[in-house]
Order: structure tokens, then sequence, then C-alpha cells
């Protein structure tokens, strides 16, 4: 900030007038942000207006107005709002105040400190800022990235110097789009190889100068958060270009090895935001807000406990401490009577109940398994064996036998009359049991069959249903976005170059849903190609690249065939 700025814009006016600016809020590279007044609405706005030299490019100033118009259509509560953009002759270098157009930006005037700044006053209380203010002004700026991701919009420079904070505590995020118009502008602009954005917050693609998009913003994230727990970050050097190879080649300390009070849910979230791969990255900003959240909800520390001069450790490997595979155990785990869900207590060592009296020691196979045991209800002691009821004895089963003839009857006469009658209805009684018992068995052993048979299909099917479930699972699918569309007026209505009027600028494709994509190209008559690629972030039918690139001026009357790479929502 300088005082010749002050000076130079103080008291001028844009917009024909409507905006009066005054003081100087802030300068950048790119920009200067004055407070103005609206004389129209009646209320106190910030301008932005884009240096000189900036300004003197058409192709430029076309971007940075079309972005404008892109970021006004941001509407939430952590967003800053833009309310207009235009360009004005006032405020050049001529005589007067005329000269090249410069471009300009009318967005909402937050009465409030910048993020670093709120980070300086805590780093002078505490050291760094507390672990659960640090997250929940994280989960904000990542509902506001949330947003404009939505919308296709990638900030490129999230950084504390971007995110205020107003006096009653609402986080805003601002200067959307402005890195995105300034990184394509065109080559007259910049040096070849140029990398926009902050060297300290820049995502290793960006550092490569490769293609970024949401997942680069939350790398960003990632230092932000590292920075804000700390009071300091985690890659820095003497230069932009060592700084660019930190990011690109060296892992970051885990940040309770410089905060002793951070519990190991901060060092996991922030270094899976800091992988160099954007695939093992959180899929979105929203996915990264949830659990910040989640985090913070269960933080509950005293102030940070700031380790100065202390040799800081490596943070590789922090996720795998939290978070351990299936088969293996978890690396320097947690001593003494302190269980986790991957650690059951011995049960050898029973512990004192707080509560008196011992503690019951779960057995291997006990329900709560790795929880800690509460003692309150007694087990009733169990019986030596079992004892049976006395009671009447069981009589002895009925026998039948053949009567014989009675003794001390006579004759013939005895032996043809009682006798004879009593062996044929034993007969009979006996021929009835059989019967009844066989046609008993034969029935049992049926149903038996039959149960055996209906066990082992419904098993079977429930192995089936199982294994396709666990299949499914473990294929990490993800289906389609339908929500992801394009307008055909992108297609059938596209923009005009910007350097030649008979060519035409080839429209966005990437992350759109391909039905979509399809409708506007049929629209236009163009052809196109797909090509399929393993990815599961982004979903079945989404598209991932495409070719010629999006803003590449062709000629309408020779088109090109458009190669759309598209995922399957597999992983890769």
């Amino acid at each position: 900030m300088s005082q010749d700025g002050q000076s130079r814009y103080a008291g001028r006016s844009v917009a024909g007038g409507r905006y009066q600016l005054r003081d100087l809020l802030g300068e950048g590279g790119m920009a200067s942000v004055h407070l103005a007044y609206d004389s129209v609405l009646d209320r106190q706005v910030a301008i932005k207006t884009l240096h000189t030299e900036l300004g003197r490019e058409q192709a430029f100033r076309e971007r940075f107005r079309r972005e404008a118009q892109a970021v006004a259509k941001l509407t939430h509560t952590n967003i800053v709002s833009v309310f207009d953009t235009g360009e004005d002759t006032s405020l050049g270098d001529g005589p007067g105040g005329t000269g090249a157009p410069t471009p300009y930006i009318v967005m909402e005037y937050v009465e409030g400190r910048p993020l670093g700044s709120v980070l300086e006053s805590d780093i002078r209380q505490y050291g760094a800022m507390p672990a659960d203010r640090a997250l929940k002004v994280t989960a904000d700026v990542l509902a506001a990235l949330e947003i404009s991701h939505e919308m296709g919009l990638v900030h490129r420079d999230i950084k504390p110097g971007n995110v205020m904070v107003t006096k009653r505590g609402v986080v805003k995020v601002m200067d959307f789009g402005i890195a995105r118009a300034m990184q394509s502008g065109v080559t007259s602009m910049t040096q070849t190889g140029m990398v926009v954005g902050t060297p300290q917050y820049l995502s290793p693609e960006q550092a490569l100068g490769r293609g970024v998009d949401a997942r680069s913003d939350l790398y960003s994230v990632g230092i932000m958060l590292f920075q804000l727990v700390t009071g300091r970050l985690p890659f820095d050097a003497d230069s932009p270009l060592a700084i660019a190879y930190a990011h690109v080649q060296e892992e970051p300390v885990a940040p309770s090895s410089i905060n002793r009070s951070l519990p190991p849910a901060v060092d996991a979230l922030v270094a899976r935001a800091l992988k160099k791969n954007p695939n093992e990255r959180f899929p979105s900003a929203e996915a990264m807000r949830d659990e910040c959240l989640r985090v913070a909800a269960a933080v509950s520390q005293p102030a940070p406990n700031i380790v100065a001069g202390t040799q800081a450790q490596s943070g590789a490997g922090v996720g795998a401490a939290v978070f351990p595979p299936v088969d293996r155990s978890a690396p320097n785990g947690p001593t003494g009577p302190v269980q986790t869900p991957y650690q059951p207590m011995p049960p050898s060592t029973p512990q004192q109940n707080p509560y008196g009296g011992p503690a019951p020691v779960p057995g291997p196979h006990s329900p709560a398994y790795g929880y800690p045991q509460q003692g309150g209800y007694g087990t009733p002691p169990q019986q030596a064996g079992y004892m049976p009821q006395q009671g009447a004895s069981t009589p002895p089963p009925y026998t039948l036998q053949p009567q014989g003839p009675a003794s001390g009857s006579g004759g013939a006469g005895g032996s043809n009359g009682s006798g004879g009658s009593g062996n044929r209805g034993n007969r009979g009684v006996i021929i009835g049991s059989v019967v009844v018992a066989v046609v008993a068995v034969l029935g049992l052993v049926t149903a038996l069959i039959v149960s055996n048979d209906d066990g082992n299909d419904g098993r079977a099917d429930r192995a089936r249903a199982s294994a396709s479930q666990k299949a499914s699972r473990q294929s990490g699918h993800k289906g389609p976005d339908m929500t992801k569309t394009i307008e055909k007026t992108k297609c059938t209505e596209p923009d005009t170059s910007y350097t030649d009027a008979d060519q035409i600028i080839v429209p966005s494709f990437q992350f759109k849903n391909l039905t979509s994509v399809k409708d506007c190209l049929q629209a236009a008559g163009w052809q196109y190609d797909v090509v399929r690629t393993d990815e599961n972030t982004y979903g079945q039918d989404t598209v991932m690249d495409q070719y010629p690139a999006a803003d590449t001026d062709v000629d309408p009357k020779n088109m090109p065939k458009i190669k759309l790479t598209v995922s399957t929502g597999d992983p890769a």
C-alpha cells in the first residue's frame, strides 16, 4: 500500500459518476481495492480496479468481464457478492485521468478483517488459532467453494488474504475467477511458463503448469488449515521456485509436531488434503467440509501448545495411523488403558472399575469389542450343575405280551375261549403301532429333507446376495450426475473469437454430463468422438477432458471433430 495509490484515485468516480472512490483498502500485484460510495443506492461498496498495464490487453479485458459475470451468479452467505462490472477511462494515466479503459468490479463491502490479520492476532495471543475455530473457518470456506465448483468455477488462489471475517464472525471468500482470467490471458501479458497464484498455496499441478480442477482448491485449503492450526506454512523458502519444488517433491510435516495440542484426526485431515496426487485427496469440497465439521465437533482442547525449536517430524503415514489398513495393525498405537476401535482390551489384564468392584473382563467373543465395559448390573451366579426337579417318577413304558392260558382252567374249553381272543387283539394292536411308527418316521425324514433343501437354497441365495453386495461395494462405481448440464445455445450460438471475427470459441464441456453435451453438439451439427476412461470421483458419463480445449479459436466452416474423454464411473 502506498500514498501514491491513495492520492491517484481518491476523489475520482466511475460509471458516469455513480461510484465515488474514497480510501484505498488494499493493493496487490494485479489490482487495487477502494472503498467507494454508490450514489444511486446510497450504500458503501468496494471497487477493484485492474492495474493499467493489464488493462491495455483487449483480450484480457474481455475475459475479465466474462469471469466477473460468472462470479456475479454466485450467491452464498460465505461469498463476497459482485454487484457490477465495467470499464472506465477516468482511471487512466493520461492527463485528467483519460487513457486506456480500465476494467473494474463493484463488490460487496465487508466490514471486518482479512483472515490473515485474525490469524496474526491469535498467534500473538495463543501461538496459533484454536483448532475448533480453525476447522469451522475452513468449513465455511469450503461451503463457498462447494457452490463455485458446482458452477464450474475454480478459485485457484485460496489463501488467508482472500478470506474476510466480518465483525459478527461470518467468513467471506472473495476474488473468484480473477486468477483464472489472469492465467488464461494472452501470452503478451505474462512471461512464457509463468504460473499464476501465490507460491505458498499452489497445488503441485499448478506448480507444474498442468490443468487444474476443484481438487486444486482443496489442496490450497489444506495449506491454509495447516497455517491456521500451527501459525506457520508447511512449505516456505527464499524463492518462489524453491517453494514450488517443495510442493511437488517434499512431504509436509504433521501439524501436531508443531502444535502438540492437536489430535490425530486433524493430522489425518490435513495429510489427506495435501496429497500430491489429486485422486488421493477429498473428492469434493462438500466431503472435506463434512470431515472438518465432524472433527471440530469432537475437538475439545486447551489453547494451542506450540513447540519452538523442535525438529519437525515427517507427516507421512499419518492417515495410516488413524485409519489403519485392514491387513495391518495401527503403527505406534496408543499405550496404557486407552482403548481404540482397532485395539481390544487384553482379557488377561482386567482394569479397575471406577464405580466400585472389579470390572467385567470381556471374553474372546465379547459383543463390546474394543470399548470399555461399564459395571452396574451383576450377573446371576452359575449353578454348579443341572438339577432335575423332584416329582413323580415316569411310569415304565407299556409293553405288550401275549397272554397264556389261565392257570387252573380246564381242558380245551378254556384254551379255545379267552386265550384265543387275547392273542388276536394283541396282534392287531402291534400291527397298528408298527404302521403308525413307520408312517411317522417316513414323515419326519421327508420333512427333514425338504427343510434341509430349503435351508440350503436360502443360504445360497443369501450368500449370492451378500457376495453381490460385497462386489458392488468393492467396485467403487459412482453413477452419473444428471444435474451437470450445458445449454444448447453454448453450441448453437458460440462466442466469437477476440482476435478473429470469422472464428468462434469452443465452449467448455468439462465436468458436464455426456447426455447434455451430446444434445448441445447435435443441436449445432458438430461431430464428436467419445473415449472412455476409468474414474470414480465425478461419476459415470462425466466429461473429464476435451479436444480441442475450451476457449480455443476454431473455424466454424471447417469445424474439427471434438474428442470427449468420458468417465466410466469405475475406479482407476
